[in-house]
C-alpha cells in the first residue's frame, strides 16, 4: 500500500526486501542514534512483533526515511486503546535531512494508516523530553500532547497521540 501527496514526489510504502540494499547505506549521526535506530536493525530486530508495519518514506521512489508502526505489549506503555499502534524509530537518512521530508512523511501518515491498517484509529509515540526538534515536528503534523509522561529507558518521554 502507498500513500502519496498531490504534486509531490514523497510517498509512504510498506517495506519489502527490494529496498534492502538502499537501506544498507542509511546513515544517522551518533547523537540521533541516541533517540532512534537504523531501519535494517529495527526491521530485523526479533523483539519487534511480526504484525508490526515497517514504513519507508520515499522521495522519487528512493528511501529517505523510515519508521515502524508496532503492535503488541509496547503499545500498552502509551495507550490503553486496543486500536492503537505505536510509532517507533522515526528517522530521515542524514544526507536528506533539512528538506521537509520528515514533515511531509508525517502528513501522509493518517491516510497511510486508513488505507493499510483500517482497524487502527490512533497512532501514539513516546518522544524523549530532550528531543525538542522531534517534539515540535510531531506537534506541527497533528500529534497532540495529552500531558502524559512515560519513563523510558533513556529518560522521560512525552506521549503524543495522533487520532486517525
Amino acid at each position: 500500500m502507498e500513500s502519496k501527496t498531490l504534486n509531490s514526489s514523497i510517498s509512504l510504502v510498506e517495506y519489502n526486501d527490494t529496498y534492502k540494499n538502499q537501506l544498507s547505506n542509511y546513515y544517522l549521526p551518533e547523537e540521533q542514534l541516541n533517540f532512534t535506530s537504523l531501519p535494517l536493525e529495527k526491521i530485523h530486530n526479533p523483539s519487534v512483533t511480526k504484525n508490526s508495519t515497517h514504513v519507508l518514506i520515499l522521495d522519487n521512489n528512493a528511501p529517505v526515511g523510515y519508521f515502524a508502526l508496532e503492535d503488541g505489549e509496547k503499545v500498552k506503555r502509551y495507550s490503553d486503546n486496543p486500536k492503537a499502534r505505536v510509532l517507533t524509530s522515526f528517522s530521515i537518512n542524514s544526507k536528506y535531512q533539512g528538506n521537509g521530508l520528515a514533515k511531509e512523511g508525517l502528513r501522509l501518515l493518517p491516510n497511510f494508516v486508513r488505507e493499510s491498517l483500517p482497524n487502527i484509529d490512533e497512532v501514539v509515540l513516546g518522544v524523549n523530553k530532550r528531543n525538542h526538534a522531534a517534539i515540535n515536528l510531531y506537534l506541527k503534523t497533528g500529534f497532540v500532547d495529552e500531558k502524559h509522561i512515560y519513563d523510558g529507558a533513556k529518560g522521560p518521554q512525552h506521549v503524543l497521540h495522533l487520532h486517525i
